[in-house]
């Protein structure tokens, strides 16, 4: 039954303070305790006299109790007061949840009889549809089995996608357009591309799953919670096998770092699925801390508790940690072909500090790992704030080479993340980009502008060029010719330019280590001015 059924009964006489007054909900509980979250499960139209209201501050506590119990509308009587108070209504305003003000003359017994009538078939309805969804997931049907399902008893067909745009089960005709979406949408459901769209499970969003049903169903939105709730069972399901085969990776880690025997190391990668003569890569990635990749403010429009809620936003409990979370985005980057595993803190040899996975290439290069990663990346991208941080090692073979590859891995990372963020293959590493990666940022920048604020300076005052001529005569290798043809000036201009350069540094441009020197500073961040 929806909200705006309820405020057409005129009998009751009720008002709409705030909210959505198309939210639905099942059914009617009456409440006066502060803290009445082990009485709800979710759905819930809540009445209350507002006997727990002593100070506006509880307003706020007793709406976020609601949200996280995933009741459906709040609806508040005015008998004690002698009115709704507007700390309640702003509260109320501020977290979506939909808020009625019933009248003195209106019993809660009495609103509760008139509704229960038109709710006891709509309820009945949905509980044997999810009832037949559940035990269907309880006989051994998997996810396109459930869709089947889903299409028969609902009539509602569409996909489940990850946040990276991997279709996991059904079809969509622009997953990564509907993956930006979800990772955007100030609240869910939400319409885009044609299609519904409802988070599944509570997860981060970064490495969650989305709902997309096809067609528009805000005004069916129940429909799209039950079967998102049982995608999220199913999900459940699929990540209790992932615990074991994670330890396993994890163990696979630990002994290559320990430097294991060769014997050991191949039984352990025949444990995780590559052969001893199959080519393989490893990935290591991280993401940003939870604080900097917050959920948007008001993540669903269904409350925290309620099926297939997402995450419920900035004010959630700090999330997992950064490797941790890099590792299950990871895992969905790679459409769960693979498990990614945590590595020490501080191992030896620079690679720890991310979650680490173990590729099979199975008759793909590097470079086509690669650009999947990639790819992934750049629609997780549109999650604001988000720094997904991801290494990878080059084609590898044997034991012999596992723990090379986690070093190779793990550099690549760090240079990822010195980068704030992106792919980066062993390939890049190989240069001086990952020993200035190395060097605390505040070191980098202060050797920076040490070297570079008089030339930024003297620019500014006279309007001259020296810093970009200095790029240039670098890159054409000391050549004033070459310089001065790519800067279009005469070669005697780069010739004073280079003189005043030298003049304002007291640097030698005509010595390797001066041009070295200036070509780090060049390469660094722009120093401050």
């Amino acid at each position: 039954m929806r909200i705006s059924d309820l405020l057409a009964i005129d009998e009751l006489g009720l008002r709409l303070l705030a909210g959505d007054p198309e939210r639905e909900f099942g059914t009617v509980h009456i409440t006066d305790l502060p803290e009445p979250g082990r009485y709800l499960s979710g759905g819930e139209l809540v009445l209350t006299g507002l006997m727990w209201r002593d100070t506006a501050a509880d307003s706020a506590r007793f709406v976020t109790a609601l949200v996280e119990c995933g009741v459906s509308a709040l609806g508040a009587g005015a008998a004690r007061l002698g009115h709704v108070p507007a700390d309640l209504v702003a509260a109320c305003g501020q977290a979506g949840l939909p808020l009625v003000e019933v009248p003195v003359e209106v019993s809660f017994r009495t609103l509760a009889e008139l509704v229960a009538p038109r709710l006891s078939g709509d309820v009945r309805d949905a509980l044997g549809r999810h009832r037949r969804l559940v035990a269907a997931l309880a006989e051994g049907a998997d996810l396109r089995g459930l869709f089947e399902l889903t299409a028969a008893e609902l009539g509602v067909t569409g996909a489940v996608l990850s946040a990276s745009g991997e279709v996991v089960v059904g079809t969509a005709t622009d997953p990564a357009g509907l993956a930006r979406a979800y990772l955007t949408a100030p609240r869910l459901p939400a319409l885009a591309g044609g299609a519904t769209l409802f988070a599944v499970g509570r997860g981060h969003r970064a490495a969650g799953w989305v709902l997309a049903c096809d067609g528009d169903l805000l005004g069916r939105a129940d429909l799209g919670y039950e079967l998102a709730a049982c995608v999220a069972l199913e999900r459940g399901r699929l990540e209790e096998g992932r615990r074991v085969e994670r330890r396993l990776a994890g163990q696979l880690v630990a002994a290559a770092l320990a430097e294991s025997d060769a014997a050991d190391l191949n039984a352990r990668l025949r444990t995780c699925g590559i052969d001893a003569d199959e080519p393989y890569a490893v990935v290591s990635a991280t993401a940003a801390p939870h604080a900097a990749i917050a959920a948007l403010p008001g993540a669903t429009a269904a409350p925290p508790g309620a099926p297939g809620a997402a995450d419920p936003g900035p004010t959630t409990p700090p999330g997992p940690a950064p490797a941790v979370l890099g590792g299950r985005i990871l895992e969905e980057l790679l459409a769960r072909e693979v498990v990614a595993a945590p590595v020490p803190a501080e191992p030896p040899q620079g690679s720890g500090g991310g979650a680490v996975a173990v590729v099979a290439l199975r008759g793909r290069s590097a470079g086509e790992l690669a650009a999947r990663l990639r790819a992934g990346a750049a629609v997780l991208a549109a999650l604001p704030g988000t720094r997904l941080s991801v290494g990878l090692s080059g084609a590898l073979t044997g034991a012999a080479a596992l723990k090379g590859g986690l070093e190779e891995a793990g550099h690549a990372r760090r240079l990822a993340q010195a980068r704030d963020g992106g792919v980066v293959t062993s390939d890049e590493i190989y240069t001086h980009a990952l020993l200035l990666a190395t060097v605390p940022g505040d070191v980098r920048r202060s050797f920076s502008d040490r070297l570079l604020s008089p030339l930024l300076a003297y620019d500014r005052r006279h309007q001259s060029d020296l810093v970009r001529t200095l790029d240039v005569f670098l890159d054409c290798s000391g050549s004033w010719n070459a310089c001065a043809e790519r800067l279009h000036v005469h070669v005697n201009t780069v010739r004073y330019r280079v003189r005043r350069i030298e003049e304002l540094t007291g640097r030698n441009l005509s010595a390797m280590s001066d041009r070295v020197d200036f070509f780090l500073a060049l390469r660094d961040t722009t120093p401050p001015a």
